[in-house]
Formats: C-alpha cells, structure tokens, sequence
C-alpha cells in the first residue's frame, strides 16, 4: 500500500516541519486537498502556500482538486510539476479533454469520485488515466467517519480497472485507518490518503508503517 498522508491535518503554523516530517516517516506522496468554497464548503490553499508544500517535500505532491472551473486550477497547480492532478468528474463537462491537457503539461491526470457516483463513470476514461481517488467521505472536510458502502464500490471498480487499464491506480481518501485499511487492500486499494490518522499520531513513522499493508 502507497501512502499518501493529506496536509490538510498538517500544523498549518509548523507546515514546512510537518511536510518534511512525513516525508522523513517513509510516506510515497504528500496528497495536497485544494477547495474553492464552491465546489465543496470550504476553503484551503493556493499556489503560494503548495509551492511552499513542494519546496519542503521530498516525495511527490498529489494534488486533489476540489473546485469549479478545473482547468484554471490544473494550469495554477501545473508549474509546480505534482507527480497527479485529480480533479472531480462531477464538475467537468469534458473530463476526456481535460485529462489530455493534464497530460501535456507532463502531469499523471486522474479522476475522482464522490461516495454516490457509481465505479462505472469512470469506464471509458480508465484507459487514459493514472489514477481513480474513490472518496469515502463527503469531500469538504478532514476527520469524516468511512462509508462503508464504498468497499463495494471499489471492487467494481477494481474489475474495472483490472480488465481496462491494469496500471491506473485506485486511492482512497476519508476516514482511512489501521481499522479498515486491510478490507480496503483486499478490496483493490494501491494508495491510501490519511491525514488526521497520521497527523494526529504521535509519531508519524509508527503511524504510516501501520498502513502499509
């Protein structure tokens, strides 16, 4: 299992600390939620702040966007060369297109899931992606509990995944812990998102090992 701790949990006064800490602690991506406050009711970052997260970082950024007009943001976000763009389908019009676009710019483009949009919104996109991020929570905020009804989900779109594109990977981001993340791995899991699971750890090394299953 891959795992991709969310700054969103990070110590925003201590940000460059803990970016440097996890990365430190053997994570494989530093998984960076962007909100516009109106696709989802909230509001994170912007480029001044992610390109302070790049400049920390030793391991590659994973951008999730959460946010109307994507293709503004993905052209934001491009310059800092993240190792994933993902972006929400159900706010792209033309997600084919801008998946390309993703791609041109030298980016791995990927797609996201809200916990009620089926595996099978995927299926004709799979063979021009990198990544499916299945959400197991409302997307918006840190700290949700896990919809268990997502499990399913993914196997679907393991089988998917399986028959289509066998190298796209499947991530997973909300509510994710030592608990569950077994189920998950069996259920079709490569990259697990874990930010107040390992941000509220007391040691960040002992919290991400136990992941990686």
């Amino acid at each position: 299992m891959l795992i991709a701790p969310s700054v969103l949990s990070a110590d925003f006064g201590n940000l460059a600390r803990d970016v440097r800490a996890i990365c430190d602690a053997g994570c494989d991506f530093v998984h960076v939620d962007v909100m516009d406050g109106h696709f989802v009711p909230n509001l994170t970052i912007g480029p001044v702040v992610v390109s302070a997260i790049a400049r920390a970082a030793t391991k590659p950024l994973d951008i999730h966007l959460m946010v109307q007009n994507n293709t503004f943001f993905v052209d934001l976000f491009a310059p800092l060369k993240p190792e994933f763009i993902t972006f929400h389908i159900e706010e792209e019009k033309h997600p084919h297109r801008l998946v390309q676009h993703i791609r041109s710019l030298g980016i791995k483009p990927g797609i996201v899931l809200n916990p009620h949009t089926p595996a099978e919104a995927v299926e004709y996109l799979l063979g021009d992606i990198d990544m499916v991020l299945v959400m197991s929570v409302n997307p918006g905020f840190g700290g949700q509990k896990f919809i268990p009804t997502v499990v399913e989900k993914i196997q679907r779109l393991k089988a998917l995944r399986d028959r289509i594109n066998p190298n796209c990977l499947i991530e997973i981001d909300g509510g994710v812990g030592s608990s569950n993340i077994s189920i998950l791995k069996e259920a079709g899991v490569d990259v697990c998102v874990a930010g107040s699971y390992v941000f509220g750890a007391d040691d960040y090394k002992t919290a991400i090992d136990s992941l990686k299953v």
